[in-house]
């Protein structure tokens, strides 16, 4: 029998949920859209994630891939979100090659953490409020010496899966909005934790309690008690997975 692989975009509101990825005794993103395939579809369908986001964290996007032998029209996606709760939406549908993979055919990922200095409440759940004095100037200095290295074993937590701490950061950034400040980050992969970690210790070196040598020295130790993980999960999204060309070329209308 021929089984069609599509890919699946998804966004969701962190909040709720013990993580992406499907787990025991904990509830997450891939448990719920597979339920509500399950109950659309009336069988199993196991998906594959692009990208794991730990407890609390949100998507603007992510992906799944998924095989399935039947016609699939694009107005399943309105009754799969009919059946999914509100934290979590189907965006589109794309028909694929039997051998695209959501995760290992990504060419690089995006986040952005975001941070408001004043008290929001319409903000709550979605940015880190922090309202202590920061050094842009520092900030943007310790963000392009993230660019120069490769090796992020330091802002990689530990029991982490990964066979090797390297990454290429393309895009290291901050930004001011009228709320605070974003943190913009572009790789072709992350470590469990990492961005919270580079965020986290970056902001010690905009409050002045870090100095740029010493930040340097934290990015080279190696040595994940080195970085500041305390940052909350709620402030950081998942922005954008990006592929080759080729792939997302078939979606279903």
């Amino acid at each position: 029998m021929y089984m069609a692989r599509y890919f699946l975009e998804v966004a969701y509101h962190g909040a709720g949920y013990s993580g992406f990825q499907v787990q025991e005794n904990a509830n997450s993103v891939q448990a719920e859209v597979e339920k509500a395939f399950a109950v659309f579809f009336r069988e199993t369908i196991q998906m594959t994630g692009s990208s794991r986001t730990d407890t609390g964290v949100h998507a603007f996007q992510n992906f799944f891939h998924f095989d399935f032998s039947g016609p699939i029209s694009a107005t399943a996606l309105y009754h799969i979100n009919a059946i999914l709760p509100d934290d979590i939406a189907v965006r589109n549908l794309y028909l694929v090659h039997p051998e695209d993979h959501c995760r290992f055919d990504a060419s690089s990922r995006e986040y952005h953490y975001y941070i408001h200095q004043k008290k929001d409440p319409f903000l709550r759940g979605r940015s880190y409020y922090y309202p202590y004095a920061l050094d842009m100037e520092k900030l943007q200095a310790a963000a392009k010496i993230v660019k120069g290295y490769i090796d992020f074993t330091t802002f990689s937590k530990r029991n982490t899966q990964a066979k090797t701490p390297l990454c290429t950061v393309s895009k290291s950034v901050w930004l001011q909005n009228e709320s605070g400040y974003v943190y913009q980050v572009k790789a072709n992969r992350f470590l469990r934790g990492m961005v919270r970690g580079l965020v986290g210790t970056m902001l010690q070196v905009g409050r002045g309690k870090t100095t740029m040598d010493e930040f340097i020295s934290i990015v080279e130790s190696k040595d994940c008690t080195e970085a500041d993980f305390s940052v909350a999960a709620h402030g950081l999204f998942l922005v954008s997975i990006n592929y080759p060309e080729n792939i997302l070329v078939s979606r279903l209308e």
